[in-house]
């Protein structure tokens, strides 16, 4: 069981994509739930506004599916929770896990939470400390806060590296791009 890495009051993921060595890719990903209130979805889970939030609407636990089309390199999830506010909503207990598909999906990462309040960084590293490699992500609230039966997230983030190269950072480059680069230097 990990703790996972507590940002200062006040900050954000997108201070993580200032530094040049991540960017936010869950655009590219399609999203599901296994169930929410109306007007409560992945919609607002992903619309970077911390006052709307996914609302489940069922028995535990309660799923957040994200997949991408093809194998993709994820070095961290930063999830949005406020105790204050969610109150018996908040998660205490997070299971993180990742696979090819829904059959083979494995923990990589359990969480223990004590009122949060503020994004939580959650490393998504193998035994090497490496980012994972994974087709979809799958986070699993097992439990809330004062037994509580629906779960409110406020947003969740997937970050990837950016890749460096012999002539700086880029994103993932194309040959012509890295060719481009080099006759417009």
């Amino acid at each position: 069981m990990t703790t996972p890495n507590k940002t200062p009051p006040g900050a954000d993921p997108n201070q993580l994509k200032r530094t040049g060595t991540v960017r936010e890719i869950g655009s590219q990903a399609v999203w599901s739930l296994s169930s929410c209130k109306p007007g409560f979805g992945v919609d607002q889970l992903r619309d970077d506004n911390l006052e709307t939030y996914w609302q489940s609407d069922g028995s535990q636990p309660h799923l957040v599916n994200i997949q991408f089309r093809r194998k993709t390199t994820v070095k961290a999830l930063c999830i949005y929770a406020d105790y204050k506010s969610d109150e018996s909503y908040t998660p205490s207990k997070i299971s993180v896990r990742v696979g090819n598909n829904f059959h083979n999906l494995q923990e990589i990462r359990q969480l223990e939470l004590v009122e949060p309040s503020g994004w939580l960084h959650v490393p998504l590293t193998d035994a090497h400390k490496k980012p994972i490699r994974t087709f979809m992500i799958q986070i699993a609230v097992l439990a809330n806060h004062q037994n509580g039966r629906d779960t409110h997230m406020r947003q969740i983030k997937v970050f990837t590296p950016v890749e460096e190269s012999s002539i700086g950072r880029f994103p993932r480059c194309t040959t012509i791009d890295f060719m481009m680069h080099r006759f417009i230097r």
